[in-house]
Order: C-alpha cells, then sequence, then structure tokens
C-alpha cells in the first residue's frame, strides 16, 4: 500500500472506539464530536471494504476483522508514542507549541484563568501567547487566534465563542444619581466613554444603545475614545463616565460591587468573539485539543445573573 494513502485519523478514531467500547466515549477521549468518530470510522470501513464494528445495541462490538485489527494499530500507536517521549525525554524540553493571538482585553481579563485551566490539564503543550496590537495578517500567522468580528466569511474556520452584547457599566456613586434623571438626563450628565471599533465614528455605539433605550438622538459623540474597553472602564472605575461595554468581561468588577449596571439594557453590536483557524492545520493534534476545549469552555458563556444588575 502506498503511504501516502494511509488512513491515520480513521485509525486513531477506530482504536479510540475499540479501546472505549463507545463511540461517545471515544470522542470524549479524543476532544471532538461523535459524529467525527463516526465518520473516520465509516471511511476506514469503506477503504477495507469491510465493517469493524457491529454496532447493535447497547454498545459497539468488534467484528473479527476490527478484533485483527484492533491490537496491530493499539501496538503500532504505542511503538510511536514511546519513541516520541523517548526522544523527547533526551532534548529536555517539550516539543508540542501553539502560537496564540489574543485581543487585548479578552486577554487581560479572561486568558489567565482560562489559560491557567488548560495547562492544568495538558501540562505538556506551551503556549506562546501574543495580545499585542498587530497586523491583520497576523491572524494568519498565529496557528490559533481569539478575533472580535462581526460574522464574515473567511478563509479561516470561525467557531463562535460568544456575541457580544453591551450594556452601561459605572462606578456606584455615578449608578446613584440615575435616581434623579429618567435615562435621557441620566446620559446627557455624565461623560460617554467610547471604545474604537473599526473605522465607524465614536458615537456609533452609543447611537445604538440609545435607540434601544428608546431615547431620543443627541451629541452622543461627546466624551472620552480609549482603544481597549479594559481602558474605559479602568476610566470609568475612577468614579467617572458610563462605559458601553460587554459585561462578560468583567464579572469580576460587578460581583464585587466596584462596577454596576444603571440600567437593564443590552444592545448587540452585531460583533463577536471567534476562535480562528486555518482548516489546513484543523488535523494537527494540538490545535485540535486546544480548539475542542476553548469551544466546550465557552459552550455557556459566563453571562451574569439578573441578580448582578443594580438596575434603578
Amino acid at each position: 500500500m502506498d503511504r501516502r494513502w494511509l488512513p491515520l485519523n480513521a485509525l486513531r478514531a477506530f482504536e479510540a472506539v475499540g479501546r472505549q467500547g463507545s463511540f461517545t466515549a471515544a470522542a470524549q477521549r479524543l476532544l471532538v464530536s461523535q459524529s467525527a468518530v463516526s465518520r473516520h470510522v465509516i471511511g476506514l470501513e469503506e477503504f477495507l471494504g469491510v465493517p469493524l464494528f457491529d454496532r447493535k445495541p447497547p454498545q459497539p462490538a468488534l467484528t473479527e476483522a476490527g478484533k485483527r485489527l484492533l491490537p496491530v494499530v493499539e501496538k503500532a500507536f504505542e511503538r510511536i508514542d514511546t519513541t516520541l517521549e523517548e526522544i523527547m525525554r533526551e532534548r529536555g524540553e517539550p516539543q508540542r507549541s501553539l502560537r496564540v493571538l489574543l485581543p487585548a482585553t479578552f486577554a487581560q481579563r479572561l486568558a489567565v484563568p482560562i489559560l491557567r485551566n488548560f495547562r492544568a490539564e495538558f501540562p505538556d503543550l506551551t503556549l506562546d501567547i501574543d495580545s499585542r496590537p498587530v497586523p491583520g495578517n497576523a491572524e494568519r500567522e498565529a496557528d490559533v487566534a481569539v478575533i472580535y468580528t462581526p460574522p464574515r466569511v473567511a478563509p479561516q474556520v470561525l467557531d463562535l465563542l460568544w456575541m457580544v452584547k453591551l450594556t452601561i457599566l459605572c462606578h456606584p456613586d455615578v449608578a446613584a444619581r440615575a435616581r434623579d434623571n429618567d435615562i435621557a438626563g441620566f446620559l446627557a450628565a455624565n461623560d460617554l466613554l467610547h471604545v474604537k471599533l473599526d473605522s465607524r465614528p465614536p458615537a456609533f455605539l452609543w447611537q445604538n444603545f440609545a435607540r434601544a433605550a428608546h431615547v431620543a438622538p443627541g451629541p452622543f459623540d461627546r466624551g472620552l475614545v480609549f482603544d481597549t474597553a479594559q481602558l474605559a472602564v479602568q476610566y470609568a472605575l475612577s468614579g467617572e463616565g458610563l462605559a458601553l461595554v460587554d459585561p462578560v468581561l468583567f464579572e469580576d468588577e460587578i460581583r464585587a460591587g466596584r462596577l454596576v449596571r444603571p440600567y437593564d439594557i443590552h444592545v448587540d453590536d452585531g460583533y463577536g468573539y471567534y476562535l480562528s483557524i486555518h482548516p489546513d492545520d484543523l488535523d494537527r493534534p494540538e490545535i485540535a485539543l486546544f480548539r475542542s476545549w476553548l469551544i466546550r469552555r465557552f459552550s455557556r458563556p459566563p453571562f451574569l445573573e439578573e441578580s448582578a444588575t443594580a438596575t434603578v
């Protein structure tokens, strides 16, 4: 057989199902979907022209061909694993690494606990984190990237982590003044803190919020403009100004009472945080592992409970 046609990913899926005795358990072991494991095994069966599993309930059972193939595949993978580990030990350093590109506010607000948990599970994988402002092609140069973007067609595979919903966050002393004003008066009485968004004008997000709050058009281009939501919130924490930001990024300050939401009004800015990976890299084990882990981490985004809202 020409080795260029060896179905290595399909063999990994087959071996995992054979070891675990379940397609679901194999998928959990490989950190991929059950359908992906099933497709790989079906593809291998079609390649060989024989079934490898009898799929009758309650769990798949190896056919004669499967029983013949499984120990050979297990032994081959074990020999490969052993040799790779020996080579890595001889070099004295891990060989698996990922360059991860993160937006500045995401990196500052969420990356540390997320990456700490990831490292606890996968200590042998080195992560090179880059959160500097970078040119547009940096997304393609990184192994994986988290990007802040509206939905778009791209050459990369984009996995949505969560869609952003903006709300006002401010210092509790500032929020207390809202009791003496309707929302239009409250906006007019405080500095508006803007976060730059592509080439759109600074007032764009505040105008959207005003429409959602049924506030008449006004001079929403006044106030201060910041490069990142982190800087806007830092200013709000000083006791002045209204930041229009995603509360998911600032849960700690809200739960501690350092920031409050004076109104339970949210606006969708059309943007979300996406995981971006080049399609040619999806089969790299370290990228597949990181992708599956991060998607599971955000499968239920940590949106704030209603009790964290200080409405007036």
